[in-house]
């Protein structure tokens, strides 16, 4: 992410916030939900990185992969939200994506496939999680294993094997939603 190189100093500043907010505002806040569960909570830690990015301006060409560190950011400020005494969870009304869907009349197999795939969100958002953000940053936010690997700081073998149990368990999840007539 190069920096907008501006006569002043400051207009150079906002201008490049302006350009990582509108290109990773949106995906930003998405995966600070998966972790807090609460939409204003998602946005006010994303507000809170997108201030440190403002302040480490002078020292972003340093950082070898900007997307990496921005989102390690998302997710440690998200974590220690959730550790933090304040925090409470709030009990989720609605599905990762139904803030993105359209409010037009669905035909029955659309309204069929949407509901399948609000389940699977709040199954995802109900995984523990150390399986939720690898599901959700492979799946959701197409980071391949070495990524993953990277804003986790975990090694390769237990990125797979937090897959795999993470599928398990939706799986299993999604086997019960089906199993009581859906």
């Amino acid at each position: 992410m190069r920096k907008v190189k501006n006569e002043d100093h400051s207009d150079g500043r906002d201008a490049w916030l302006e350009i990582i907010m509108d290109e990773y505002g949106e995906r930003l806040t998405k995966l600070a939900y998966n972790y807090v569960k609460d939409w204003n909570l998602a946005e006010d830690i994303v507000q809170d990185v997108f201030v440190t990015c403002y302040r480490h301006y002078e020292k972003i060409d340093e950082i070898l992969s900007f997307k990496a560190w921005i989102y390690r950011l998302v997710i440690n400020r998200a974590k220690d939200v959730l550790k933090s005494s304040a925090f409470k969870r709030v009990v989720m009304n609605s599905s990762l994506f139904s803030r993105f869907t359209s409010n037009e009349p669905l035909p029955e197999m659309s309204v069929l496939k949407r509901s399948e795939e609000e389940i699977l969100s709040r199954n995802v958002l109900d995984l523990p999680v150390k399986y939720r953000e690898v599901i959700i940053l492979y799946y959701y936010e197409e980071c391949n294993i070495d990524e993953i690997r990277e804003l986790l700081g975990l090694n390769r073998n237990t990125i797979k094997t937090r897959l795999s149990r993470g599928r398990s368990k939706l799986k299993n999840m999604m086997e019960r939603w089906d199993g009581d007539g859906g």
